[in-house]
């Protein structure tokens, strides 16, 4: 990573001794923020003394020069540079946030002034594309034969619409399955680049659904829920959360514990075991349940049908659901094995 390091900051200095005048060499370090603290047009415009759409037009000026200087060979460190940024592009799915990118290129202690440089290597590049940050698009590099600008960002805007139309979160085999890329990394890099789409446990969904990015306990709760596919105890789903990939984990059993009583979504089934209510259980004591099963058979039941009906919905032992069925108020014997609503 020293190597890395080495070669991009000599192809920085090479890119800047192309820059004859200081001023506009100064006009691309702090809009680029090679120094690592980018600045605005109105911010160099006051130090330079010079309107902000003075600052625009010589910028301008100045990163065009540095493509041609750049596509003439006139730039020494560059070919070393752009080596390094797309071999570890490649390795990322051709596409990547420019943090992400230059973390696997200088390390976890990458600055901002490493991911400046990067980013003005790749404007000035003709083997790399650059999508600019806004609203919905991530600062990004991507392998310049992926298309300009326009083209990476109506990809991303593909996947995004794929993934809204189909209403809930999808795996990139299903994402590959109607998309048009070569292997299915280079799906989740470009997806990767929008700021609409989140990703958790091998899906892939809109940022506002709790299912790929959820904010609060309750909703992580359900995706852990969600992913055992079975009932669970709240210590067992504390442990889970603990163990998983959210964001932010250290919730207390107790307070894990007081969100599964109060969401409809989760239901107690058991002593301190919850299910979700999508898989078919409902709320309710033994004996509710027991009403229920016996108004929807209209007829009566055996104790043995009664029994794994119940079951079916709570994790209750035989005995509690026999003892239930004592009550007279509630359910008649009609013979030795059958039992009816009183």
């Amino acid at each position: 990573m020293e190597q890395n390091a080495g070669l991009i900051a000599r192809a920085i200095e090479d890119s800047l001794s192309i820059i004859d005048q200081d001023r506009e060499r100064k006009i691309v370090e702090k809009r680029f923020g090679l120094d690592g603290q980018k600045e605005t047009l109105e911010q160099i415009g006051e130090a330079l003394s010079v309107t902000r759409e003075r600052v625009r037009q010589l910028e301008k000026v100045i990163l065009v020069r540095l493509r041609i200087s750049a596509k003439n060979g006139e730039i020494a460190g560059l070919p070393a540079a752009e080596k390094i940024i797309i071999r570890n592009l490649a390795e990322l799915g051709r596409a990547a946030r420019v943090t992400t990118l230059a973390e696997k290129i200088f390390g976890e202690k990458a600055t901002n002034s490493n991911r400046a440089a990067i980013t003005l290597l790749a404007e000035i590049s003709d083997a790399l594309t650059v999508v600019t940050e806004n609203d919905r698009y991530h600062n990004a590099i991507t392998i310049g034969d992926n298309g300009n600008e326009k083209i990476i960002r109506k990809k991303i805007d593909d996947i995004v619409k794929l993934i809204k139309d189909n209403k809930t979160p999808m795996t990139l085999d299903e994402l590959d399955a109607k998309l048009n890329y070569e292997h299915p990394s280079q799906i989740a890099a470009i997806a990767s680049l929008s700021k609409q789409l989140a990703t958790l446990n091998g899906l892939w969904g809109l940022i506002k659904w709790p299912s790929v990015n959820p904010k609060n306990i309750r909703d992580k709760i359900y995706v852990i829920l969600d992913a055992k596919k079975e009932p669970m105890h709240f210590n067992d789903i504390a442990v889970a959360i603990a163990e998983s990939n959210f964001k932010r984990k250290n919730v207390t059993t107790q307070a894990i514990h007081n969100e599964l009583i109060k969401d409809p979504r989760f239901v107690l089934i058991g002593r301190g075991i919850y299910a979700l209510n999508t898989w078919g259980y409902k709320k309710g004591t033994v004996s509710e349940i027991i009403t229920a099963v016996l108004k929807e058979a209209g007829k009566p039941l055996s104790r043995e049908e009664i029994v794994a009906e119940v079951m079916k919905t709570r994790k209750v032992k035989e005995t509690t659901i026999l003892l239930n069925l004592q009550n007279r108020q509630l359910f008649e014997k009609v013979d030795k094995n059958a039992f009816t609503l009183a």
